[in-house]
């Protein structure tokens, strides 16, 4: 997959997650395409995006391999977004980012969508990072060991 560009930290996989998927339009696209969207004009319909916006979004999802075309389920001309594997992988993402929001862009009551788990009916629990011995893993029990790039 060619590298893209970024002032941001070369090395750090953050910042190049975030050149890729870290703008309000992809991350809504992917979320989308999660809860079953799939053609240009239900994700238009959906997020209220201009059409130019939309079809470069959906062409840097698809070049990136998270998105891929496919003929429409329904046997129509029209074309569908599908996730593919990589996109897929994304999911713990977007339920990461829908728990922080419920916990902190909610007042107490406050009605909001919930993502349920279909096997039992019951909302998610709570993701939380864990160690390779399965205790929650927090911030001051981590540490990034960065790369040394050679300048020049």
């Amino acid at each position: 997959m060619p590298r893209l560009k970024s002032s941001l930290d070369p090395t750090c996989p953050v910042a190049r997650a975030v050149d890729l998927v870290g703008d309000r339009w992809s991350l809504l696209i992917v979320r989308d395409a999660f809860d079953g969207t799939h053609r240009f004009g239900d994700f238009q319909r959906n997020l209220g995006v201009a059409r130019n916006i939309l079809a470069d979004r959906l062409a840097r999802l698809v070049e990136a391999g998270i998105l891929q075309t496919q003929p429409a389920s329904d046997g129509t001309a029209y074309q569908e977004y599908v996730l593919t594997a990589r996109g897929r992988e994304l999911f713990p993402i977007v339920v990461a980012l829908r728990q922080w929001g419920e916990q902190h862009l909610f007042s107490r009551g406050e009605r909001h969508s919930r993502l349920l788990d279909t096997r039992t009916g019951k909302p998610v629990p709570l993701m939380m990072p864990r160690g390779s011995d399965g205790t929650e893993l927090l911030p001051e029990n981590t540490e990034v060991r960065k790369v040394n790039v050679p300048q020049g």
